[in-house]
């Protein structure tokens, strides 16, 4: 079954109820652009509300869709999203999918450039883009031809593109009598591009809904639940997490904005149940509470149930200080990818929170093995290539054949994660692949040393990279980010790693902050460029 058939019958039944709100705290004053629905917007001490119900909905995706079909799109054209998280991303998202069509969510923080690269990769036939990205857009116009159709969602619409708001004012209600099949291609999602140049990813309309009977066979969403996304919904991880509330049927709030002060009364004043955080949000939570910045007594908390988190590696000792915070809740950590619909295809389970520090067994539906080299299942315990098959497994990356044979065999996705599973079967991940560093014949795993420098009280991030070194091949190197208003020294770090093993032990520390892409993983290609060159130099001149 289609996804689109579950807004279909969530308009049916649940037509008057509220599906989503947007609190936007950047915007402090009211203004009305969705004049046609039931939409209560207001201003709401400094922040920005407004809100749709399931019925407009599904009226607002059957007016892009018929507009689009107006316009020549048709079953098996792809049509982009260029839009930071707001109410019109979902019924755009749903609108698109009626048709036919792929959808293709792009990366709001892209150049101008990588957005070209882009639509051009995925031989992209119209564009969906707000006020933000006006300009970028208009640089690449006369590069992207086959883009024949751009849509500007917001107000003073610039004059080479037409006005989404005005023009779904005069399309029909009705949603196209278009034949979809499980197995039909759904959308393009981009990877992360950490390892370089994005590769588009293919997923099916069954990938879509499994997705959501995953999130919710993990979590248990009722009718009475709110799930708060403050993830960018272009992301495969916040879409599909909010897959759980579309079956569910229940409230979802999109926050734009990423503050703790923000996060814990937007929970507190729309009574949310499900939070999914990111690594730095959780920990600019517990810090600011730490400080004295955040009372929990302000918030009315008790209804929130379930903190999770997914998209990267979680540190052991954030849930050990996140449970002291706020020991009733249920805590679970996903583990996923875009090639696999984001989360899900492993995770730990709210019932196994005495094993934080696994990713988990598999996920509902999914199957997982952990290989050598040869693609071999290795023993327990033993550290490996972590492969996962299921409902969910990309059908293949967009005209990139070579790529596609490299990690799809037999249904098998081979993630490039390395990672272990004890006796009983939860599974551990150790690093990517290509991130592992090899010290003098020694494998160095750099997320093991990052979980423990981060149980130093006064590091509030850490990542650690290969360094070229003539005699070892490569050493490890850890780019520490201080706390704020707290000092630490090369050698305080260099006594707190005595605990460590000392073929594991960090031989460079470098004190500069952590860049983490939206999706809160680490930008190691950035952070080996710019310290690889820095070590390059740094031996030219002892050379010299």
């Amino acid at each position: 079954m289609p996804i689109t058939e579950l807004l279909s019958r969530n308009a049916t039944y649940f037509k008057n109820e509220v599906a989503l709100v947007e609190i936007n705290p950047a915007v402090n004053a009211p203004r009305v652009t969705w004049r046609e629905y039931s939409l209560i917007e207001s201003s709401r001490g400094g922040a920005f509300r407004k809100e749709m119900s399931w019925g407009d909905f599904e009226k607002k995706a059957c007016r892009f869709a018929n507009l689009l079909l107006t316009r020549g799109i048709k079953k098996g054209d792809k049509v982009a999203i260029l839009l930071m998280n707001c109410l019109e991303w979902l019924p755009i998202y749903f609108g698109i999918l009626k048709t036919g069509a792929l959808v293709v969510p792009l990366n709001y923080r892209y150049t101008a450039e990588e957005i070209r690269y882009c639509l051009d990769l995925a031989d992209v036939d119209a564009l969906v883009f707000g006020p933000e990205f006006t300009g970028r857009v208009e640089e690449i116009l006369h590069r992207i031809p086959r883009v024949k159709n751009c849509f500007y969602v917001g107000e003073d619409c610039p004059s080479f593109a037409d006005s989404y708001d005005t023009l779904i004012e005069y399309c029909s209600t009705t949603s196209p009598s278009i034949f979809i099949q499980d197995n039909d291609e759904a959308a393009i999602y981009f990877s992360s591009g950490t390892t370089g140049f994005p590769k588009a990813i293919i997923h099916s309309h069954e990938a879509l809904m499994h997705s959501a009977k995953v999130e919710q066979a993990h979590h248990g969403q009722t009718k009475d639940d709110v799930f708060l996304c403050i993830p960018p919904l272009y992301h495969t991880g916040a879409k599909m997490h909010w897959f759980g509330s579309l079956l569910s049927g229940s409230r979802g709030v999109i926050l734009r904005g990423v503050s703790p002060e923000w996060i814990l009364r937007t929970v507190s004043e729309e009574r949310c149940t499900i939070v999914w955080l990111l690594v730095p949000w959780a920990q600019d939570i517990l810090d600011a509470i730490d400080r004295g910045d955040i009372e929990l007594g302000q918030y009315e908390l008790s209804q929130w149930r379930l903190m999770h988190i997914g998209a990267q590696p979680v540190p052991p000792s954030l849930i050990k200080r996140w449970k002291e915070k706020f020991p009733k809740h249920q805590y679970d950590t996903n583990y996923g990818l875009s090639e696999s619909i984001g989360p899900g295809c492993v995770h730990l389970g709210v019932e196994n929170i005495d094993r934080v520090g696994a990713i988990g067994v598999p996920g509902y539906g999914w199957e997982v093995k952990i290989v050598d080299e040869n693609r071999e299942t290795v023993p327990n315990g033993e550290v490996g290539e972590l492969a996962v098959k299921g409902p969910g497994v990309m059908l293949r990356y967009y005209k990139d054949e070579k790529s596609t044979a490299a990690v799809l065999d037999k249904g098998w996705l081979f993630t490039g994660d390395m990672a272990q599973q004890d006796e009983e079967g939860f599974i551990y991940l150790v690093d990517r692949k290509k991130d592992v560093i090899i010290s003098g014949g020694e494998n160095l795993y750099p997320v093991q040393i990052e979980d423990f420098l981060r149980s130093h009280e006064k590091i509030k991030d850490v990542a650690v990279i290969g360094l070229p070194d003539k005699r070892l091949g490569e050493i490890a190197a850890a780019i520490i980010e201080v706390k704020p208003g707290e000092y630490l020294s090369e050698g305080e770090i260099n006594t707190f790693c005595m605990a460590l093993p000392r073929y594991k032990r960090p031989r460079k520390i470098i004190f500069a902050d952590v860049p983490r892409n939206p999706t809160g993983k680490i930008e190691k290609p950035k952070l080996r460029k710019i310290y690889q060159s820095e070590n390059l130099v740094a031996k030219q001149v002892e050379l010299e």
